[in-house]
Parts: C-alpha cells; sequence; structure tokens
C-alpha cells in the first residue's frame, strides 16, 4: 500500500513539473513576439512611387549656432508703486461703489460714496471753531490796541494771543480732516452740511479687485478696491539656482501666457538675490511693449535667451509632434517585394519598398527654421534623416494603427 501510494506522488510530481515547463516555455515565446510587435508600431513603409508622390527628402544631423536658453515659469506682476489700493480714513456704511474687476477707472473719478454721522460732527466742529475763531480774532486784536495805550495788563494779552493762537491750530486740524475725506472747507456752510463723502481713484488703471458691495459697512482704512496701473507691468519668473549664474540684465525673453500661443518678449531688469526654499530665485523682466491684455496674475511660460551656443539641430520641418511628445523618421531599409503574374510564373520585376523608423526626441529652441534636438543614446549621426514629408508618414502611421 505504501509502495503504490510513492509510486502516485512520483507521478503527480513529474507532472507538475511538466506542465510548469510548458508554462515559462510559453510565457518565453510569447517575449519575443511582442517586442517584435512594438517595433513594428515604430515602423512605417512607402513604395517608391509613393515616396516621390509626398516628395520624401532626406537630411542630416547638423550642428548650428542657436540660442542658449532657460526654460522658466512665472506670472505677470504689477511693481508695487503701481498696485494702489482704495481706502477711506473714516470707515461708513457703503451707498455706492459702481466697480467690477476689469473695469477701467482714471484717476479722480468717484468710486464709492460712503455715509458716516461723524462726517456732520466734524463739518459742525468746523463751523463752530471758525466762529470762535472770527471772535478770538477780535478779541486779540482789541487787546493789542489796549496794551499800545498801556490801558491793559500784559498777562490778559498774553492769554486773549493763547487762546486765539490754540483755535487757529483746532481749525487748521478739522480743515485737514475733512480734506482727507475729500469734502471742501470752503465749501462748508450752514445749508450744505452732508453725512457721505466720496471716494476717489488715486491712480488710472484696472480694478484688480472690489472689497465692498453697497450697505456694508468698511473700518477706517480698510480697503475697498484695487487698483493696478498697467503701464508699467513686468514678467515675474521661477528660475532654480542652477541657472542663475547664466542669466544678466538685459537679455531677451520670450514668453507667452497659459493657454495662448502668442508669444510677447520682455528684457531681463532684474535677477533676484534671495534663494527660496524650494531653491529657486525670482527674475524680473521688463516688457518692450505696453499690453492692455495683461493683468497682474496672469499666468505665463518664458524662454530666457542666455546667449549662442552649438547645438545639434535639424529643420523645423524634420520634427512632427503626436500625443505631447516629438519624434523624427529616419530611413531604416528598402524592401523589394516581388509581384505574382496572373499565370502564376514567377516575375523578376520586384516593387522597391523604403521603410521608415519613428524615433523620439527632445526638442530645445526653435530659431531661424531650425530647432535644437537632443538625440537618443546610441544613435547614428550618419543616418538619414526625413526632413520633407514627415508629418506625411506621421498620417500614414496613425491611419494603419486605426485600422489594426
Amino acid at each position: 500500500m505504501k509502495q503504490k501510494f510513492l509510486s502516485s506522488l512520483i507521478i503527480l510530481t513529474a507532472a507538475t513539473i511538466w506542465l510548469s515547463s510548458c508554462s515559462s516555455k510559453g510565457n518565453a515565446e510569447a517575449t519575443p513576439a511582442e517586442e517584435s510587435k512594438t517595433k513594428e508600431a515604430d515602423m512605417v513603409d512607402l513604395s517608391e512611387d509613393q515616396s516621390k508622390t509626398v516628395n520624401i527628402q532626406y537630411g542630416a544631423i547638423e550642428e548650428k549656432n542657436l540660442s542658449s536658453v532657460i526654460r522658466a515659469s512665472g506670472e505677470i506682476e504689477a511693481p508695487p508703486q503701481q498696485l494702489v489700493t482704495v481706502s477711506s480714513p473714516y470707515g461708513g456704511v457703503v451707498k455706492n461703489i459702481p466697480l467690477l474687476e476689469g473695469k477701467f477707472v482714471t484717476q479722480g473719478q468717484v468710486i464709492a460714496v460712503l455715509e458716516n454721522p461723524e462726517f456732520i460732527q466734524l463739518q459742525q466742529d468746523y463751523l463752530d471753531y471758525k466762529i470762535q475763531l472770527s471772535y478770538l480774532k477780535e478779541e486779540l486784536d482789541r487787546q493789542q490796541e489796549l496794551a499800545k495805550e498801556n490801558v491793559n495788563a500784559k498777562k490778559t494779552l498774553q492769554k486773549a494771543s493763547s487762546e486765539y493762537n490754540s483755535m487757529v491750530a483746532k481749525v487748521q486740524g478739522l480743515r485737514s480732516k475733512l480734506q482727507l475725506i475729500n469734502i471742501s472747507p470752503d465749501k462748508i456752510g450752514t445749508g450744505s452740511i452732508s453725512s457721505r463723502t466720496n471716494v476717489y481713484a488715486t491712480t488710472s488703471g484696472y480694478v484688480t479687485k472690489v472689497k465692498a458691495n453697497i450697505g456694508k459697512y468698511v473700518n477706517a482704512n480698510e480697503a475697498l478696491a484695487e487698483i493696478a496701473d498697467t503701464r508699467e507691468l513686468h514678467v515675474e519668473l521661477t528660475v532654480f539656482e542652477k541657472d542663475v549664474p547664466k542669466i544678466k540684465a538685459g537679455q531677451k525673453v520670450r514668453f507667452v501666457l497659459n493657454n495662448e500661443t502668442k508669444e510677447r518678449l520682455a528684457e531681463v531688469s532684474l535677477v533676484g538675490r534671495e534663494i527660496t526654499a524650494d531653491r529657486t530665485v525670482r527674475v524680473h523682466g521688463r516688457l518692450l511693449k505696453e499690453d492692455k491684455e495683461l493683468l497682474p496674475g496672469l499666468f505665463l511660460k518664458g524662454i530666457i535667451e542666455t546667449g549662442i551656443a552649438t547645438t545639434t539641430a535639424l529643420p523645423d520641418k524634420a520634427i512632427v509632434q503626436s500625443a505631447g511628445k516629438s519624434y523624427i523618421f529616419v530611413a531604416a531599409d528598402e524592401i523589394k517585394e516581388e509581384k505574382q503574374p496572373a499565370d502564376g510564373k514567377k516575375d523578376e520585376a520586384a516593387e522597391k519598398h523604403i521603410r521608415f523608423k519613428r524615433i523620439e526626441v527632445t526638442t530645445g529652441v526653435s530659431e531661424n527654421g531650425y530647432a535644437e534636438v537632443i538625440l537618443p543614446e546610441g544613435f547614428d549621426r550618419n543616418i538619414k534623416v526625413v526632413v520633407n514629408g514627415a508629418y506625411d508618414l506621421l498620417s500614414k502611421m496613425n491611419n494603419l494603427e486605426k485600422e489594426e
């Protein structure tokens, strides 16, 4: 019985080993097939006639003097002196604020109306002090006349003079307070006292923020709105510390706003001296041309041109874009395809096909019709590169993939 059990166990073990061997063999055989399929996916064939039709032209990898660049991201900024916060030295209830973000306002334009009972009290005090000042002036003049005749005591004259000067200071102080809240002291009369005052724009520019609404009580010096004078906007770029030594004032900056293709120009005006926690430095650029479409806070991508460098390059037409990647096509080999005539006899004539291989590359600066390319390791620089018709090859490759 024991011998029978051992025999069964040996047979079962042998079967398990055999099945495992078959499975491994199957997997091993699948790998080359998958690799072959991947390689074929980067290949496309054209007949000699098709190649002539799309005007396939070849070139070689070249060395070109192109601008050496540093890529950076950043945003449009307004200098502190061009970004104005509008407020009032006295609080009050907002009765009117005809503003919208993005609206253009001119210096001196009414942008808000505030109401506060304190405004009434200030005007009443001013009128009261002016009346007292008039009385004290007359009293001082009278005491001065009496002093000339030695009728009054010197102490009485000094008191009259002191009271008059004190009231002058009070009147001037109230006058300044009224001017701060844009109430003209000269226009105040017994019938022209108002509980409201206007708030004016202190500069011309675009409203970037509105921080109040009708009915809201704002405290003294609380922001009502922010205005940006866009005449002196600048570009602020974030650059890694390793690139900072290459950047100098006066270098050209080319940038585009996020989700736009329009290129704008600036010039490096200042390189920051503080390294942030993420090891970056702020670089400021002056716009070469005023642009009313720009507003503070818009994000951008920029290129700083730091000089001229000799680099590997190809014509722009040789580089194609697909799914966010850059590719070139090279001539891989030639294939002769035998034709079988109708009578079944072998025809010595064969149609020549050219096979092209797609290769992924990394691109850099583009200038004067040429673009910098970083080639994969081991790339044969003597191979023929397609410099005309690359997009036709990409189109055919995409069509073949759809058919599959």
